[in-house]
């Protein structure tokens, strides 16, 4: 009988929480393999939402760069130079090879790493030239450099993959076969890691190395001075397509084929001049679609917003009238509510013009706050995290399969909303913004430029602003489901 006892009360709990819930079809959340979190469900919230240009980023001393032009039909036209330095061999004194020296080639090497967006070489649509210039000014050893700072240069080409009178589509995961010099042997065939390799002009390996003062070859910091370093875009008018942002990984070096004669032998070798530190040059200009939605002003909330990598853009998420949340729920305040569960929904929203086949939604978001000092703070529930579990929990993972309902973003915010409700936490400012997916251990709030994606998406809403009812909410509009139990 006691057991029996129990479970009817249990049942009726059950029948009293789902017939309190409003939205009989959205009650409760999957929990993964744990279940599923009942309680009352609420999913009105007034969102208001406005798309605001992005900080500019540190661009120096990151672990991938961007290079590359994007012709978005929808966001605009982004382009991304990259900026590198050049070292003697070793970087340290160099002495020249005995013999009258040749050089057969010169070639300029950049390794892809993953990350490439645009149109790539599998839709066979854009085609690329890439040249190089030399640089007006030497960076310095160890410099922070942003993405917006402007690098002057020559106005000569000293390097293009049009020396070879060939255009190229990225193959960021694709092999390269290349004739490796070996010292007194005939070269031989050797399969290298994907890269992009620019022909460089002899005159300027001469002039740059082979026929470098002494005191220039004796110190790699007076070679330095001298030749300031490379820098490295992509030129709009013999590209073709829309285009798309490559990523590079680490530095490498210009390597220049040479043959040496002394007397009767002449010898092959390949001499290195390292490249050991990026930097990248990031400047767009923005559609008058995307131009109008930073600078809009006149209304209250966005419905449509904008999230562009690279530090493009980031979104405003604001939360009005969340004090009156409950105050029609007959619960006698936020201070008699504990919310199991809060959960920010951003939807995926398509637009007249996109190419989705190639330009794809952002692969991962994130969602911070500003602390009184308006500076980059993580939300309650996503500080502390250290594991990748706990990163996943929180949310941000572009889902487009599988459990949840595709196209869209989740956020796990039930901490800062309860903070929010109660009076212990105040909106300073809450922004959604790209980031990249490569840290998995927390959850990254400074901007990043190692991510080229976009995302357009559905905007706030306000169910007291709309004829809609609150059952049948604005196709793709950003969301709060919240689940919540009244402990008085």
């Amino acid at each position: 009988m006691k057991f029996f006892r129990i479970d009817l009360l249990t049942l009726l709990i059950s029948l009293f929480i789902l017939n309190s819930c409003k939205n009989q079809d959205t009650v409760g959340f999957t929990l993964g393999t744990k279940g599923t979190l009942s309680g009352s469900l609420v999913d009105t919230a007034t969102i208001f939402t406005k798309t605001t240009t992005d900080d500019s980023v540190v661009t120096s001393a990151i672990t991938k760069s961007p290079l590359g032009y994007i012709n978005d039909p929808v966001f605009g036209t982004t382009q991304a130079d990259l900026i590198t330095d050049l070292n003697l061999p070793g970087s340290v004194a160099y002495t020249l090879p005995a013999g009258t020296i040749t050089i057969d080639s010169a070639v300029l090497i950049l390794k892809y790493t993953q990350g490439f967006y645009g149109d790539s070489s599998a839709h066979n649509t854009s085609k690329y030239v890439v040249n190089v210039y030399q640089l007006a000014q030497k960076q310095a050893s160890g410099g922070t450099y942003y993405s917006n700072t402007v690098w002057p240069h020559q106005g000569t080409v000293i390097g293009s993959t049009s020396m070879l009178n060939y255009t190229f589509a990225p193959r960021p995961n694709t092999k390269v076969v290349i004739d490796s010099a070996v010292s007194g042997k005939p070269d031989v065939p050797d399969t290298i890691p994907p890269q992009i390799r620019i022909p460089i002009s002899k005159s300027f390996i001469n002039s740059a190395l082979f026929g470098a003062s002494s005191a220039e070859l004796n110190s790699n910091q007076i070679f330095q001075n001298t030749v300031k370093g490379l820098y490295i875009t992509v030129d709009k008018t013999q590209s073709t397509g829309v285009g798309g942002i490559m990523m590079v990984s680490g530095a490498d070096s210009l390597a220049v084929y040479i043959r040496s004669a002394s007397g009767t032998v002449i010898d092959t070798a390949v001499v290195y001049l390292p490249t050991t530190q990026y930097f990248s040059y990031i400047h767009a200009v923005r559609s008058t679609v995307f131009q109008n939605a930073i600078t809009n002003k006149t209304t209250l909330t966005d419905t449509t917003v904008y999230l562009q990598g690279l530090a493009g853009s980031r979104v405003k998420v604001s939360f009005p009238y969340i004090d009156s949340l409950f105050s029609n729920r007959n619960v006698g305040g936020v201070n008699n509510v504990i919310v199991n569960r809060a959960e920010l929904v951003v939807t995926m929203k398509p637009v007249s013009g996109d190419i989705p086949g190639y330009l794809t939604p952002l692969p991962r978001l994130s969602l911070y706050m500003l602390d009184i000092a308006h500076q980059r703070i993580e939300l309650p529930d996503a500080s502390g995290l250290s594991t990748a579990s706990g990163v996943e929990a929180f949310g941000g993972f572009y889902s487009s399969i599988y459990t949840k309902p595709i196209n869209t973003y989740h956020f796990l915010v039930t901490s800062y909303l309860q903070n929010l409700i109660t009076k212990r936490l105040v909106d300073y400012g809450t922004y959604l913004a790209p980031t990249d997916t490569t840290n998995l251990s927390s959850v990254d709030v400074t901007p990043s430029a190692q991510v080229a994606a976009r995302t357009v998406a559905g905007g706030g809403y306000s169910h007291a602003l709309s004829i809609l009812t609150p059952s049948n909410p604005q196709a793709y509009s950003m969301r709060l489901n919240v689940i919540y139990t009244k402990i008085k």
